[in-house]
């Protein structure tokens, strides 16, 4: 059973950072590209950024500079590096393969940029 769950929200002002990570089994990790969403209220859920087996990294042009994807093989986990939080970045975060397993969605953590 494939099984993601995501950690580390909280609610944060604009301006300052927060580290999520995401734990994973029931797959071959390393074997995957790996994503970081979001799903902000009344909007689709979005791809922010996602990490190739081989670490390369690709990001939703309104993080770019300020959010960094990376992954660690031997712990099957993938993190999200958030600096300079917006107001428009608050939303339930997720991870997922990318193209995502539909079946598999996690929990989420909730991200909250308010002052």
């Amino acid at each position: 059973q494939v099984q993601f769950v995501e950690s580390g929200g909280g609610l944060v002002q604009p301006g300052g950072s927060l580290r999520l990570s995401c734990a994973a089994s029931g797959i071959i990790f390393r074997l995957y590209i790996m994503g970081w969403y979001r799903q902000a209220p009344g909007n689709p859920r979005e791809l922010v950024a996602n990490i190739t087996r081989l670490g390369s990294t690709h990001y939703l042009d309104s993080v770019k500079g300020r959010f960094t994807i990376s992954r660690d093989n031997a712990k099957n986990t993938v993190y999200l590096q958030m600096n300079s939080l917006k107001p428009e970045d608050t939303a339930v975060y997720y991870c997922n393969t990318n193209p995502e397993r539909t079946d598999s969605w996690g929990q989420g953590t909730q991200v909250t940029v308010s002052s």
